[in-house]
């Protein structure tokens, strides 16, 4: 690296992160960061999203260009900045609650597209933010203190078999203390061409008092060596049956398929239209 490359700590924006001590997140960051410096990503070329929640704060600590967006609404917003710019790098974040309950309804559609983004989920298995409510993926039966007596969902979201349904072609899923299978997972995730997910395991230190730290560190495993991340069968598999009580970690699946932006391109093209195609000179032309 020469000596006027980017750093990690050149990423981070004046603005200190507020978690709580011991939060998940602080580990997430700091892998996105090192991963940014270890791709020499352009900070004025690239665009962190976020919709509402504890981790949808991150935007703010990093010094790239920011959008905090409304509740659930993080992937509209960072598909509608990829077609207007393309070349921008677009990074989605969020928790679990934000991306699987009110802006559930987005995922199938952005992942189905192949929309050339980055979506990390920071997945405490909580809503944090607003005090400790079950969420999406909560454990069947969790007490929380909307539900004293246990949640009452027969079933949890499972977000790995969730994307993978709907056609992602990157998915993987880390724990955020394990810094450095974060930082590769991260770095391999922006570089695919096409939709990328990443679950990662972030503990609420606050207000989940289950799914803890000393819990995740007995039961986080790597996916088994034998595994192909280009059979969608076998990533599913891993995705809905790991060893009971385990979770695994790892890249589940990778495939290429054209983009959004190479499909809307394609169609241009047969609509007659070309490469230097700009939306800007149609504004003008129109423009009272």
């Amino acid at each position: 690296m020469c000596a006027d490359a980017l750093k990690a700590k050149d990423y981070k924006s004046d603005i200190r992160p507020v978690w709580c001590p011991g939060c998940g997140d602080y580990g997430v960051i700091n892998s996105v960061q090192k991963a940014f410096a270890e791709l020499q990503i352009s900070i004025d070329e690239t665009v962190a999203v976020s919709g509402i929640g504890c981790s949808s704060r991150l935007p703010y600590f990093l010094k790239t260009y920011g959008f905090h967006s409304l509740h659930g609404r993080v992937l509209p917003v960072a598909t509608g900045i990829k077609l207007a710019n393309p070349k921008l790098e677009v990074i989605a974040f969020g928790g679990d609650g934000d991306g699987f309950s009110i802006g559930g309804g987005h995922v199938p559609h952005v992942v189905r597209k192949n929309t050339d983004i980055t979506y990390i989920i920071m997945d405490n298995h909580i809503y944090g933010l607003t005090k400790g409510q079950v969420s999406p993926t909560s454990n069947k039966g969790m007490v929380t203190v909307t539900t004293p007596y246990g949640s009452p969902d027969t079933s949890a979201v499972n977000p790995l078999s969730y994307v993978l349904t709907f056609g992602a072609t990157f998915v993987a899923q880390c724990y955020s203390s394990n810094g450095k299978q974060m930082t590769e997972l991260v770095r391999k995730a922006i570089e695919h061409k096409g939709f990328s997910y990443i679950n990662i395991i972030s503990p609420c230190l606050t207000f989940n008092k289950v799914d803890t730290t000393d819990f995740y560190k007995e039961s986080v495993i790597d996916l088994p060596e034998s595994h192909d991340p280009s059979n969608l069968v076998s990533a599913l598999d891993m995705a809905i049956n790991p060893p009971v009580g385990k979770t695994y970690t790892g890249l589940f699946y990778q495939s290429q398929k054209p983009t959004l932006v190479e499909s809307i391109k394609a169609q241009q093209k047969k609509a007659g239209g070309d490469d230097n195609y700009d939306i800007a000179n149609v504004v003008k032309e129109y423009k009272v």
